[in-house]
């Protein structure tokens, strides 16, 4: 048990540490899980308020079901840490991310009041499985509700797949997938999206 735990300890510090490099993680934002368990449910997620540019043996705590510190430590799972167990409590989800970036915040903002952005015509949204030609991919975007458990709950209205994403307004985006393979796929596919849709209507200005 504790090598499988070790193992994904060091997995979830890899996925940190991919993020760092890409700077998605200002001001302590942001919070990272990856499955450990499923009988009963358990996972790491990140602990909160520390710095994730830095590595450290503090980085990650074990939670349980309910989000709560499953072994004995003096340190608080992200106020996010409910966000994933809607994920793994849902789906077969084993890995889930969560960052705040500049465009993914601008995206939600422009599309917040109709509560969803849809892509087409862009070929990286076969990082997401939909290889037609004709392909989209939808994001459904949530008010940023300041209390987490209903944060939580309207959040566990759009988690019904074994990887997706959804964008909180003004609040980051959280995505999840098979394994962390998939969840860094889908993160770093939405996060090109919005980046080139927010590029694309700056130039689009300037005409």
């Amino acid at each position: 048990m504790r090598t499988q735990l070790d193992s994904c300890w060091r997995e979830l510090a890899e996925v940190k540490r991919e993020l760092a490099q890409r700077d998605w993680f200002p001001a302590t934002s942001g919070n990272l899980a990856i499955k450990a368990g499923s009988n009963p449910l358990t996972f790491y997620v990140t602990a909160s308020g520390k710095d994730k540019r830095k590595e450290t043996a503090e980085d990650f705590l074990l939670v349980d079901q309910h989000g709560q510190p499953a072994e004995e430590t003096d340190l608080r799972p992200s106020a996010e840490t409910l966000l994933h167990t809607e994920v793994y409590s849902r789906t077969e989800a084993g890995c889930s991310l969560h960052v705040h970036t500049i465009d993914n915040n601008i995206i939600s903002e422009l599309y917040a009041e109709r509560g969803y952005v849809t892509f087409t015509g862009q070929e990286i949204i076969k990082a997401f499985g939909l290889w037609d030609e004709d392909a989209s991919f939808t994001v459904p975007i949530i008010p940023n509700y300041a209390d987490i458990p209903a944060l939580a709950k309207e959040f566990g209205k759009h988690v019904r797949e074994d990887a997706g994403a959804v964008l909180i307004r003004n609040h980051g985006i959280t995505v999840w997938g098979r394994d962390a393979f998939e969840a860094k796929k889908y993160l770093e596919a939405c996060e090109f999206l919005f980046s080139y849709h927010v590029k694309l209507l700056q130039c689009r200005n300037f005409q």
